[in-house]
Order: C-alpha cells, then sequence, then structure tokens
C-alpha cells in the first residue's frame, strides 16, 4: 500500500466516522474534512466523477457550517420559554436524558414540589437544545440546579439565551446567578461569570436589563 492509498482509506475513514457523530457541528466539521481528502486523492488518481461527489459534499457542509456559526448566538434562531416546574413536557425531556443528564449534572437534586422554582426550555424551532433549572437561595441568589443541553447541540452553549436576559431574574429579586457546584465541562467563563470555588457566578444589573435587539 502507497502513500496516496493510505491517503484514500484516512479520508474515508474520516467521511464514515462524521457520520457516527450526534453533534451536528462535529459531523459537518468531520464531513468536509472526510471530502477534502478524498478530492485530494480522487483528482491525483483522476476519477473524476468522485472528484464531483466530494466537491458538493464539501460545498454542502460548508453551507450548513457557516449557518450553523452564524446563527449559534442569534436570539432569533434559540428561543428561551419558560415553563412550569411541574410541566409534563419538561418531566418528559427530564425522562428521556435522564441518564445524560447524570454525566454531565452528578450532582443534580430537583424537586419541583419545592419552592421558589423556575424552569426554562431553551428551543430551536420546535426542537428543544437546551434546559435550565433554579431555585431561589437567601441573599438574592438564584442556584443554577440544571444547565443541560442536547446531544446533538453540545458544540453549542443555548444556555447563554436564559442568562443574557437577565430580566429572568432580576425580575424576581435576583442579584446573583450561580452555576451547578462541579458540573462537567462548564462553559461559563464566555458569559462573564466569574469563577468562585467549584462553581461560576454572574453578578446581575441593580435593575432589570431590555432583551438585546
Amino acid at each position: 500500500m502507497n502513500w496516496l492509498d493510505l491517503i484514500g482509506w484516512a479520508g474515508s475513514a474520516v467521511l464514515v466516522w462524521s457520520l457516527l457523530q450526534s453533534r451536528v457541528l462535529r459531523l459537518r466539521a468531520l464531513n468536509l474534512v472526510g471530502s477534502v481528502v478524498l478530492i485530494g486523492y480522487n483528482a491525483a488518481l483522476e476519477v473524476w466523477p468522485m472528484v464531483g461527489l466530494n466537491v458538493v459534499l464539501a460545498a454542502i457542509n460548508i453551507w450548513y457550517l457557516r449557518g450553523m456559526l452564524a446563527t449559534r448566538h442569534d436570539e432569533q434562531t434559540y428561543q428561551v420559554v419558560e415553563v412550569g416546574v411541574d410541566d409534563q413536557f419538561l418531566a418528559h425531556t427530564l425522562r428521556v436524558h435522564a441518564a445524560d443528564i447524570a454525566r454531565f449534572n452528578p450532582d443534580l437534586h430537583w424537586d419541583p414540589d419545592a419552592s421558589g422554582r423556575s424552569a426554562f426550555l431553551v428551543v430551536t424551532a420546535d426542537e428543544v437544545v437546551g434546559v435550565v433549572l433554579s431555585h431561589a437561595e437567601a441573599h438574592g441568589v438564584a442556584q443554577i440546579d440544571l444547565d443541560y443541553v442536547t446531544p446533538r447541540f453540545r458544540d453549542f452553549t443555548p444556555g447563554e439565551f436564559v442568562y443574557r436576559r437577565s430580566h429572568l431574574f432580576t425580575e424576581r429579586g435576583f442579584r446573583r446567578v450561580v452555576s451547578p457546584p462541579r458540573m462537567v465541562a462548564p462553559y461559563y467563563h464566555r458569559l462573564g461569570f466569574r469563577p468562585d470555588g467549584d462553581s461560576y457566578v454572574l453578578d446581575l444589573p441593580a435593575t432589570p436589563a431590555a432583551d438585546p435587539a
């Protein structure tokens, strides 16, 4: 097997691997890499139909990646919907993703019957991409119990849309938001939170802020 064959096999392996990804952004990125490698491989062998096929695949992946990256922080793409803590659809979502939730939030203890609880779903179109649960603690602190992202959108940070709308907390009298302790792979440092022990803290404005236009 020569070096050109190795490149061809490598490109094919990356292409197959991309199809095994549950995360949409990672799937598209890996599929693009595999397509580009196979463009070079098939061009070297002058297999032009396969070159054309992979050029089309690469263009499709670039198109989708561009759209994903352009809208990943767009409030028109991702909406925050507050639901009741005893909402049946919320309970269904938590039940379906229970094993994955436990993997990233091992210390989750959620009691919907307790007072001072709030629940938010982050959605894109009609698909739930994230869940944020919180409860009230003393001294105006909103303690986040769960900040969960579904596997398809794991490369994004949909929970940010809850925190960017500070009025969701300030209208309830909160002055500070604290992330779940010992959360696996936290992303709060990118949202203006500051580290505090094994959690992150966001200090809220004194008055409710308007939603960004």
